[in-house]
């Protein structure tokens, strides 16, 4: 049997029969077991495991290539689109990136074991929180076979044992990258149940991970919106998600010209297919005609076709006018929704009835009204003077990220190593007893 699935015999067993469910129950219990051995690891135990992991994804980089190139061919065959095409893609430079974020993950702090807000009771005893893994993480995924990868790396590190499910479409290369974590592990001491990749493109699989909360503490989806819309009805176990990203821009009649044309410019069109890209331009009126034409003629040259409210229509004739649909649309495409509105007010009003809570800014020279668009918007990342596209987890400053949330619930926002843990209430004594 290939490394590929550090499944006893029964599990096997189980597999071979088409018995998922049960299949399922056995990942579970195992995770389970791992979660406990991952709780005890040592920081360079784990920091080991990811060092190794990288080292046998470089010795194995034409066996991931190859099993990437079956299945690209077998996703053209099935007609996936181009975008999917290149979601699925492996080359040497995705490699490599793989093998230096690993690398990234093992030098970032470890978060396990921190304890914070330590401070003296009357009663003589101190009282702090200490930050602990949140146990077994269960993600579903789709297409990118790199998120094996990422997902193993900081679940490992934040000492949570975990069962990846990709995308049926990149089972070939997923088998080939789990055989370099398997590998990874057992060189570092570990189980290699720390890390489960599904054998098995059954949706079935889907349907049993998230009812399973004896055996799994979390679910974290990435994919489309008809995935997470489903796991998020049926799951048995918490989620964290987020559904979509209507990402605003709103330009203030104080706005710096070069810093509004330079943060909407690279909000639309530094990548499309982004939950973090700007689809929605709000712009305050007494400025529209000065920046709409400079800002048409800036996303012209990158062929994005404008949609936009009467008023934007009477400055700009080329757009097409939006309907109530579009003020709703994640695009994850060169199209674009403006609308010029009556002020902070107005501003803040659209995005409360039509934004998904994920990313907004505001461009203004204006502190006050910064200030205020900073507590008025509920979003997971609310921008001043910055791009919507620097809401990530690199960018932010923790390392990576295993998705973004929208929940206000355990995590918003980026999650990160932080992300992956909880806190439990520590309890340093010296005899005392409660009176």
């Amino acid at each position: 049997m290939s490394v590929l699935a550090p499944f006893h015999d029964e599990a096997q067993q189980q597999l071979d029969a088409g018995d998922v469910p049960a299949y399922m129950q056995t990942l579970g219990k195992a995770a389970r077991s791992a979660a406990s051995a991952l709780r005890r690891a040592e920081t360079g135990t784990k920091n080991r495991a990811l060092d190794a992991m990288a080292s046998r994804l470089e010795d194995a980089r034409r066996q991931v290539l190859d099993a990437n190139a079956e299945d690209l061919a077998r996703g053209k065959e099935n007609g996936l689109d181009s975008a999917l095409l290149d979601r699925l893609a492996l080359n040497d430079a995705r490699i490599d990136a793989m093998i230096e974020g690993l690398r990234q993950v093992a030098a970032l702090p470890d978060p396990v074991g921190e304890i914070d807000g330590m401070s003296y009771r009357p009663s003589g005893i101190q009282v702090g929180k200490m930050r602990v893994p949140l146990g077994v993480v269960g993600i579903i995924y789709e297409s990118r076979p790199n998120v094996t990868m990422e997902a193993a790396s900081l679940c490992l590190k934040s000492g949570n044992a975990c069962i990846l499910r990709g995308g049926s479409e990149a089972s070939a290369s997923n088998a080939a990258i789990s055989d370099c974590i398997t590998q990874g592990l057992l060189d570092a001491g570990l189980p290699a149940s720390c890390v489960q990749v599904v054998a098995t493109t059954d949706r079935a699989a889907v349907g049993a991970m998230i009812s399973m909360p004896d055996y799994v503490d979390v679910i974290i989806p990435r994919g489309g919106k008809s995935l997470i819309e489903r796991i998020s009805r049926e799951a048995k176990v918490p989620v964290i998600k987020h559904l979509d990203g209507v990402c605003h821009v709103y330009i203030d009649t104080t706005a710096d010209p070069a810093k509004a044309l330079a943060i909407a410019v690279n909000a639309k069109t530094h990548r499309y297919g982004t939950c973090n890209t700007m689809e929605t331009l709000l712009v305050d009126a007494p400025i529209a005609d000065l920046i709409l034409p400079e800002l048409a003629r800036a996303y012209a040259e990158h062929n994005v076709e404008l949609r936009g409210c009467e008023r934007t229509r009477a400055l700009l004739p080329q757009a097409i006018a939006a309907s109530e649909e579009d003020w709703q649309a994640e695009y994850l495409a060169p199209i674009l929704a403006i609308k010029v509105v009556d002020g902070m007010d107005e501003a803040i009003a659209h995005i409360e009835q039509y934004g998904s809570h994920h990313t907004d800014a505001i461009v203004t020279q204006d502190y006050s009204l910064a200030r205020r668009f900073m507590a008025e918007v509920d979003s997971s990342s609310v921008m001043v003077n910055a791009s919507t596209r620097f809401a990530d987890g690199f960018e932010y400053g923790l390392g990576a990220e295993i998705g973004i949330s929208t929940d206000k619930l355990h995590a918003r926002g980026p999650v990160g190593l932080e992300g992956l843990t909880t806190q439990k209430y520590v309890v340093f004594g010296d005899g005392q007893v409660r009176q």
